[in-house]
């Protein structure tokens, strides 16, 4: 059921997104539009506290820091912050356990919630209203539909995240300006999503020697980044920039900002850069990229998921749920290399002529 509010009303709304980086970058675009539509509207965030390093600091929004790790303590907390508070609109963004034990402590007058379809873990207990069912969306989309419930006919898919000149400053120290600069971003999450050393490290010889590209290696600091990072580095046959574990989200968005192609699987830093609004390809194939993909770069992203699907567990893609991931070994590995080559020409062939970048309205 549509509940229409007025630009004029001054609505208070929260938004619960805990995790994780790229769905909380898919979380964006809905805060523009609520900010175009309903230009009074108090707007808070309750957030997870490694998310927040990246969103902090963004005009118009209150946070409120989720930190799981405090167990207990993080629930009682939020519980005393919000207690003398009513929201007139909660959006439930988020289906775990976790985060609807957490949406039951936060009063509000209008409960909205993933559909019936969607929802799991006691998602749907005291929601007083759900999106509209839609198969096979983006994520983004699906979060998009969260709008459309009050009404909303216009949206915006602008994505701000700020960042102080000290982050834009650590960047620039990593531009070359007379070159092509291309960050690539080899780890995911888990190391069954993630293409090969080998794989990476003839790319990277494929974008100095055809481009004389700068390549910049980044990831997060766990040892396991840091030893995959220094294994392309020790495979490639030209000299690449490794700032592996050396970089903070912002720092990582402002330089993602500067260069001119990121490459990345399915992973956090794929969604940095489509919100840097910045070409990325995306190497998928435990995930779709359909569902997880750069949602404005949907035509650079390598799609192997149907492929991996009858070759390694025999039966179609769509016979998987939506959103399932095809965790195996060996399933990158049908990602070939020319495939990528041909969408880094895709990309470098014109790189002198960067589209606009900034914000896309469309009616709904």
């Amino acid at each position: 059921m549509i509940k229409k509010f007025k630009a004029s009303d001054e609505l208070s709304i929260c938004i619960l997104r805990l995790s994780a980086i790229g769905d909380v970058t898919h979380v964006l675009p809905v805060i523009a539009t609520l900010k175009l539509n309903f230009p009074k509207a108090k707007i808070t965030w309750v957030i997870g506290k490694f998310e927040y390093k990246l969103m902090a600091a963004m005009a118009g929004v209150e946070f409120i820091v989720f930190d799981k790790s405090q167990g207990r303590k993080a629930y009682k907390q939020i519980k005393k912050t919000l207690k003398n508070r009513q929201f007139d609109v909660l959006m439930q963004m988020q289906y775990s356990f976790r985060a609807n034990r957490l949406a039951w402590k936060i009063k509000a007058k209008m409960r909205i919630g993933f559909d019936k379809k969607r929802s799991r873990e006691l998602h749907g207990w005291r929601l007083t209203h759900r999106i509209k069912a839609v198969d096979k969306q983006h994520v983004l989309d699906g979060f998009m539909e969260f709008v459309k419930v009050l009404g909303v006919k216009q949206c915006v898919y602008q994505w701000d995240i700020s960042t102080a000149q000290a982050d834009r400053k650590f960047a620039q120290q990593f531009i070359e300006h007379d070159k092509i600069n291309v960050v690539l971003s080899p780890c995911s999450s888990n190391p069954l999503r993630n293409w090969s050393v080998h794989n990476y490290a003839r790319l990277c010889d494929y974008l100095q020697r055809h481009y004389q590209a700068h390549v910049i290696l980044c990831g997060g600091p766990a040892q396991f980044e840091v030893d995959f990072a220094k294994a392309i580095v020790n495979q490639c046959q030209f000299a690449v920039t490794n700032i592996t574990g050396k970089d903070t989200l912002k720092q990582l968005y402002a330089l993602m900002k500067k260069v001119d192609l990121v490459i990345s699987p399915d992973s956090g830093p794929l969604h940095i850069a489509n919100a840097a609004q910045t070409p990325v390809i995306g190497l998928h194939a435990a995930t779709t990229a359909k569902r997880s993909g750069a949602y404005s770069y949907a035509h650079l992203a390598i799609d192997c998921f149907e492929q991996a699907a009858v070759e390694i567990i025999g039966k179609p893609a769509s016979q998987i749920r939506w959103g399932g991931q095809l965790i195996k070994k060996g399933v990158m590995d049908l990602i070939g290399l020319e495939k990528v080559q041909e969408k880094v020409d895709e990309v470098l062939k014109n790189h002198n002529s960067k589209s606009e970048r900034g914000s896309i309205k469309t009616e709904l």
